[in-house]
């Protein structure tokens, strides 16, 4: 997927004895979007912008060595080796030993030799991906200005990490004239470093520079084109970060301290074996406990008490992924934490003055957000008309950010159309959902419309569960009504000949809690890979009868 940026110059950090100016080059091809004010909370946005670039450069995917050479020498050389050394074994035997001290002597000394050299090398490499970091940074970050904040966002190398800087207005001293949209910014190395000098009794003001809006450019040298050909998982990991995060979660609020200790115990131990968890034991009105296996070492977290309503244990893999809020730790008064279920998705928010930092993790390190689940697909996607959905995204495009009920009232529509229209718009990258504010913000990713032909499925999973539906092989169905105002559906559904037992549990929003089915792809993943054709067949036949009550 081809995506095509031009930047008016680059994105500059120029310090000085009294002063730092931070310049971000916005993409002119977009719409313009700009932003200068002055910052006042300096320690904490410094900290907080130089953690959205760890997450930006994280690679933690397993990479094997490359054993071709070595394999291909052993083929040719083994069997005449082998031969040899048989029909000279007891001559061989006599001669190793002498052999063997003098090799010892040997290498201790080309070991000597050869330290200078290899430090030479380890800081060529460290050159080479440095002056090389486009090849790293698959896409530039993401800025958004709106009326009452400014944020960043980034999705990490390796597809398994997402983070959104959010910044209040209030971080900022004489915000001047700003215009509200959605931009990307030119991004590279040297600017991580120029991060490190903002000192708090240093000026510094941060430019989403408006300039390169207003000058010709036609032949203007200044200008510099990218086209960078983004992998479709990239675009589709960063679409599920925005629909996971209006799914239902257990909301646990740590205190900066707990955050620290489980660094600590991360950088203290190396695991061998597995399981590489956390597991979270949560009992209402008592301090959170972590326990973190395979050690079995418990935390008991005595400043953070949960406030849920029932007892459960989650647990959740990729851990060591948290050391990525490790320097926020001194400058966040809280953190909270979004858990969606054991094998799932998190979102650790750090809660800095007037910012957010949150940090979207996958189920496990091995599982990226492109194939972590079709998270999309767990929240129900009714069918809206043109119409509707055209007059939502209007009344959000008036405000910038609104809750489902605020566009409800303004558009005249029901809470349950505005829902599924903004589930679309999220589901299409043009809407996000503010997890720190509660509220729907406009968001386009991209200056052109994603294929969502392309995009919307790592499988075609929703369409064999459409096709499911056509034919009818649901049978025996049964509804339940709960208390908190979902449904407990069961039915019988047949594939090729074989029947399923089939249960869904949808919550009031009519997303999906919690479900089983008899079929292979539940019995091997349960939920963590989302729901099975079967369940979300089920699902979409309950859909079309709440959309008519009287099919």
């Amino acid at each position: 997927m081809k995506f095509e940026y031009r930047y008016y110059g680059a994105s500059t950090v120029s310090n000085s004895a009294s002063s730092t100016e931070m310049r971000f080059a916005p993409d002119t091809l977009r719409a313009p979007t700009h932003f200068v004010a002055q910052l006042n909370k300096h320690i904490p946005f410094r900290e907080a912008i130089s953690a959205l670039h760890d997450v930006v450069v994280a690679d933690q995917r397993y990479q094997p060595p490359d054993k071709t050479a070595y394999l291909a020498w052993r083929a040719q050389n083994e069997d005449p080796a082998l031969a040899e050394l048989i029909d000279r074994n007891a001559d061989l035997r006599a001669r190793m030993a002498p052999l063997s001290e003098e090799l010892k002597a040997l290498r201790a000394q080309k070991s000597i030799i050869l330290k200078p050299f290899a430090a030479a090398q380890a800081k060529y490499f460290d050159y080479i991906y440095k002056a090389n970091f486009d090849a790293w940074v698959v896409l530039d970050p993401v800025i958004t200005v709106h009326p009452d904040r400014v944020f960043f966002e980034c999705f990490s190398r390796d597809e398994l990490s997402y983070a959104s800087l959010s910044c209040s207005h209030n971080v900022f001293d004489r915000v001047g004239d700003f215009a509200c949209g959605t931009t990307n910014v030119d991004y590279s190395e040297g600017l991580y470093g120029e991060f490190q000098k903002i000192r708090d009794y240093k000026t510094t003001r941060l430019a989403i520079d408006p300039s390169g809006f207003q000058v010709a450019t036609a032949g203007d040298p200044s200008f510099k084109e990218e086209k960078i050909d983004v992998p479709e998982t990239w675009v589709r990991g960063f679409l599920q970060v925005s629909s996971a995060m209006n799914l239902p979660a257990r909301r646990l609020d740590l205190h900066p301290m707990d955050v620290h200790n489980f660094c600590h115990l991360l950088r203290r131990k190396k695991e061998r074996v597995g399981p590489r968890s956390i597991r979270f034991v949560l009992t209402p009105g008592e301090p959170i406990r972590a326990l973190f296996e395979p050690w079995n070492d418990e935390l008991v977290c005595r400043r953070s008490i949960y406030q849920g309503n029932a007892a459960e244990e989650i647990r959740i893999w990729g851990r060591r992924r948290l050391m990525l809020l490790e320097r926020l730790i001194p400058v966040a008064h809280s953190f909270t934490v979004h858990l969606m279920g054991s094998g799932m998705p998190s979102f650790w928010i750090a809660n800095l003055p007037d910012m957010q930092l949150t940090l979207g993790l996958s189920g496990w390190t091995a599982n990226d957000w492109a194939r972590a689940g079709q998270f999309d697909l767990l929240a129900p996607r009714g069918a809206v008309d043109d119409d509707s959905k055209t007059r939502v995204f209007a009344a959000l495009g008036q405000r910038w950010f609104a809750t489902a009920d605020q566009l409800a009232a303004d558009t005249g529509l029901t809470r349950a159309i505005v829902e599924s229209a903004l589930t679309l718009y999220t589901q299409a990258g043009r809407v996000i959902y503010d997890l720190t504010q509660g509220v729907y913000r406009l968001r386009e990713l991209s200056r052109e419309p994603l294929p969502l032909d392309v995009l919307r499925f790592a499988s075609a999973i929703e369409e064999k569960a459409a096709t499911l539906l056509a034919v009818q092989s649901l049978s025996e169905q049964a509804s339940e009504a709960q208390p908190d105002g979902g449904l407990r559906l069961r039915a019988r559904s047949k594939e090729n000949g074989r029947p399923y037992q089939v249960m869904l549990r949808l919550d009031a929003d009519r997303r999906i809690v919690d479900g089983s089915c008899e079929c292979n792809h539940f019995t091997q993943n349960r939920m963590h890979k989302g729901p099975c054709v079967h369940m979300l067949a089920l699902r979409m036949d309950q859909a079309r009868r709440d959309a008519a009550p009287g099919v």
